[in-house]
């Protein structure tokens, strides 16, 4: 029940990341990352958002996938996925686009990239803070995305850091797509 597109021109490839890209690749991530708790609460909490530490067990965690977003063989974003090859019920764990490539059209074309990449999948879930709009309407309006479950201080998402390590984390949503 997903829906189809058209990527005869897409100029979006994906490769899985060597372990020498993870140090560039987790600063890339941070860096975009950043951009939106800056805008959310004024600055950056003590380091890095998600911490080094986090990101490291993403990388690690078992089914996971590193995900390079390439246009023209460069790196503009990346993602890690889990891929449950039993249920077939998979995760967008970290996705993004680097600061100064978003607003291109380019996280649309790597979503559907990273679809066709794992063709067997029947439902991909994800998450991100009520306060990342963008997001929201990225994956509902564009991904065709459903919100399936909103966190707060009277249902927490028990999976994530607590609002005292990352501010404006105590709220958000889980979304799911049904392929």
């Amino acid at each position: 029940m997903g829906y189809k597109h058209d990527m005869t021109n897409c100029s979006i490839t994906l490769a899985i990341a060597d372990a020498a890209d993870y140090p560039a690749f987790k600063r890339e991530l941070q860096e975009a990352f950043a951009i939106a708790v800056i805008a959310e609460n004024g600055a950056l909490p003590d380091g890095p958002i998600p911490s080094d530490q986090e990101l490291d067990t993403a990388i690690a965690a078992p089914d996971s996938v590193v995900l390079r977003i390439l246009r023209e063989n460069k790196p503009v974003g990346g993602a890690i996925v889990t891929i449950n090859d039993t249920t077939h019920r998979n995760a967008l764990d970290l996705f993004f686009i680097k600061s100064g490539e978003i607003g291109r059209g380019l996280g649309y074309q790597a979503w559907i990239a990273i679809e066709q990449r794992y063709p067997q999948t029947l439902t991909w879930e994800t998450h991100t803070p009520y306060f990342e709009k963008r997001n929201i309407h990225f994956y509902v309006n564009k991904c065709g995305f459903k919100i399936v479950e909103f966190f707060n201080t009277h249902h927490p998402d028990k999976h994530r850091p607590s609002p005292d390590e990352v501010p404006g984390l105590d709220e958000g949503f889980r979304f799911e797509k049904v392929m």
